[in-house]
């Protein structure tokens, strides 16, 4: 069974008319209530760092790949084997290109920058971008906090997240992402993980009651799923976080 998720696919060829997206940015409006920190981005050891206020920080996803189980890099590893290092290799590239080209579509449009009058861009990244803003964001995304927004909990971690605000009348952390194939729930352990590490910086720092994280995906073949996670769970998570936060630094003082 699916759980936590709603699921739409459009097989028919997207044209962008800027009237749809016009009407949802009518219901979106910016409300600069915090003040995110500027940040600047660094490798350490062959791991994202962020430099803010002074604290360089290793990045979330930083962490979540030192704690990973042994249960996670056996499947990964047994993964590469099974389609040839080479394959994986071309495979994971071209996700993260895909995955790179939506995010600027959907930053773009939070910002008010999207060009809405260019007609016939059906790149795919730029329809599954569409799928995210017609079915996770319409009606849904009252107010904006900030996009890219650097979070970061003093001498801990940092990162930025995809998107603060009010979603459906609750404070809540929007996360933006893509994959080769439709998800389960109990697949997104590392998904739920992120969100909930940005949720709790930012109730951290800017003393906000953040309640929710919503995960808004589509596939490359357009289907759109939305998570959310809430409540004592969203709870659950933060401590299971700070959890590999202390792995992670304990891990480093050994070595």
């Amino acid at each position: 069974m699916w759980k936590n998720l709603l699921i739409t696919q459009n097989k028919q060829k997207i044209n962008f008319f800027f009237s749809p997206i016009t009407n949802i940015r009518n219901h979106m409006q910016w409300n600069n209530k915090y003040i995110y920190p500027k940040s600047s981005r660094s490798i350490v050891d062959g791991s994202r760092h962020y430099s803010v206020n002074e604290e360089r920080l290793p990045s979330v996803t930083t962490i979540l790949k030192a704690t990973e189980s042994e249960e996670k890099r056996a499947s990964l590893q047994a993964w590469k084997q099974r389609v040839g290092q080479k394959q994986a290799a071309i495979i994971t590239r071209e996700a993260s290109s895909r995955g790179s080209s939506m995010h600027d579509y959907l930053e773009k449009f939070l910002l008010g920058k999207l060009n809405l009058d260019l007609l016939g861009d059906n790149t795919k990244e730029r329809m599954m971008a569409d799928q995210i803003i017609e079915n996770g964001l319409r009606n849904k995304l009252n107010e904006i906090w900030g996009c890219e927004a650097t979070l970061y909990y003093p001498g801990k971690y940092a990162g930025a997240t995809d998107c603060v605000g009010v979603y459906e009348n609750k404070e809540t952390i929007i996360d933006f992402k893509q994959s080769n194939k439709p998800k389960k729930d109990e697949w997104i352990d590392e998904y739920y993980l992120q969100c909930s590490a940005y949720a709790l910086a930012h109730d951290i720092v800017h003393g906000s009651k953040i309640t929710q994280a919503v995960i808004l995906l589509c596939t490359k073949d357009n289907m759109f799923q939305r998570f959310l996670i809430d409540g004592e769970r969203l709870k659950d998570y933060q401590n299971k976080f700070l959890e590999k936060v202390e792995q992670f630094y304990a891990q480093r003082r050994v070595n």
